[in-house]
């Protein structure tokens, strides 16, 4: 369902979308019938555009929210200042492509080719009721960005994509992941990373001036002959501030966890807990086959680890990095993660539900998941266990909730701008009112 403020725009339904995409083949190909796709201001939501050929297709000011344009060739097509929200743009062609304006938050371009586009600040303009020309306002931006109408691609998955020579000036690519893309020779002056995943990324003769790069991971990014004059990189991740070299440690992972079941099994009298706090851990082999229960692991880095099903109960994970990791399924009973970074993570069906104890007289107590103070945003949770957990001030923008259990979580001061809550579980949970629905 398209957002309230767009209910104005004509609504294009597949079966006319498809028409179009007939009409404007033949009109590329020159042939009798044929019909250039123009459609703006239109709502397009939800619609499948995949592997079709809308190049120099002019779509100004519409909306794709959800919309399924992956493989799809859009070379030199005009997306100025539409609504491309959470839309699969994956391994589709925008080579030369106008997303001036556009909002692309959250959308997933994975494999896109972006040569040479232009994703520079747009405003589309309007007449009100008193026919005086006014700035068109977008759902979901805030006031001082209607007035700029920047190119927005915040928490967008952006990995493996070419976007040599395109111009992005003053762009917004917070949260996005940029993992391995090709930006040579392009102008990125005053563009926002904050918090962006550009490991590997290639920025070579590329204009990087005044970017904002705050807090974003650049393992092996590699930055020949660009312009940095006036970034901010302070908090930037890199090869040098990555932390203890994991291989470094004389004894085998599989060593260190017999000493650390041996501490388990006799409560702390045998053994010595595994304490990898500070380490590098992106290339630990299988990490996710070994039985990390109880594990002590403070601002480690796992960035972009496989860790589906892993056991990690009572886990000390603090200000742990786990950006971009792969955690479906895992088993984080009992944990601690407070102030961990947990942007654009899967943790889809997870178990964060507390651990129940028995006392000696027979009392019971619960050790409950905190997770206050992380930043998830983009992270995915579907179907997640988060009952009882603590979640103060947890940053979850634009989150993905579907389904989860939610039951007696404290959220009090969470941040759940965009967040998607549809199905969520909410009884007895602390949260804002707005959201308190079941």
């Amino acid at each position: 369902m398209a957002p309230a403020s767009y209910n104005k725009l004509e609504t294009i339904s597949q079966k006319e979308l498809d028409e179009a995409a007939k009409k404007h083949e033949r009109f590329m190909k020159g042939m009798r019938g044929g019909a250039r796709a123009v459609m703006k201001f239109k709502d397009l939501t939800g619609l499948n555009f995949s592997g079709t050929d809308f190049s120099q297709a002019d779509f100004t000011g519409s909306i794709f929210v959800k919309a399924n344009l992956a493989g799809g060739n859009f070379s030199g097509t005009s997306f100025f200042a539409c609504d491309l929200r959470q839309a699969n743009l994956e391994n589709a062609n925008f080579m030369r492509a106008d997303f001036r304006g556009a909002y692309v938050a959250g959308a997933n371009l994975s494999g896109a080719n972006l040569d040479q586009a232009d994703l520079r600040e747009g405003r589309v303009l309007e007449k009100d009721r008193h026919g005086f020309l006014k700035a068109r306002k977008r759902e979901g931006v805030s006031p001082e960005d209607q007035n700029l109408h920047k190119t927005i691609f915040t928490g967008a998955n952006l990995s493996e994509t070419n976007m040599s020579g395109s111009r992005a000036a003053a762009a917004d690519f917070s949260d996005a992941d940029l993992t391995g893309v090709i930006v040579k020779d392009a102008d990125f002056t005053g563009v926002n990373f904050e918090g962006a995943n550009l490991s590997d990324a290639n920025f070579t003769g590329a204009t990087l001036t005044n970017a904002n790069v705050h807090d974003a991971i650049m393992t092996g990014t590699v930055l020949d002959a660009a312009e940095i004059g006036g970034a901010n990189l302070t908090e930037a991740l890199t090869d040098e501030n990555i932390g203890h070299d994991f291989e470094e440690i004389a004894r085998s992972l599989p060593e260190l966890l017999e000493d650390h079941t041996a501490w388990i099994a006799s409560t702390g009298r045998k053994g010595q807990r595994l304490d990898l706090t500070g380490y590098d851990l992106r290339n630990v082999e299988d990490l996710a086959t070994y039985p990390l229960t109880a594990i002590k692991a403070i601002e480690a880095k796992f960035l972009g680890q496989h860790l589906e099903g892993i056991e990690m109960q009572s886990a000390l994970l603090d200000r742990a990095d786990l950006r971009d990791c792969r955690l479906k399924g895992a088993d984080l009973r009992g944990s601690s993660l407070k102030d961990a970074h947990l942007a654009r993570a899967d943790l889809s069906e997870i178990n964060m539900s507390p651990l129940q104890f028995t006392n000696e007289d027979g009392s019971t107590w619960l050790q409950r998941v905190n997770i206050s103070g992380a930043n998830m945003r983009y992270a995915v949770l579907r179907g997640a266990d988060l009952r009882d957990v603590i979640m103060m001030g947890v940053d979850l923008s634009y989150a993905i909730l579907i389904d989860c259990d939610l039951r007696r979580a404290d959220l009090t001061g969470a941040i759940l701008d965009g967040a998607d809550m549809d199905g969520a579980l909410l009884s007895g949970a602390i949260i804002d009112e707005r959201y308190n629905k079941s």
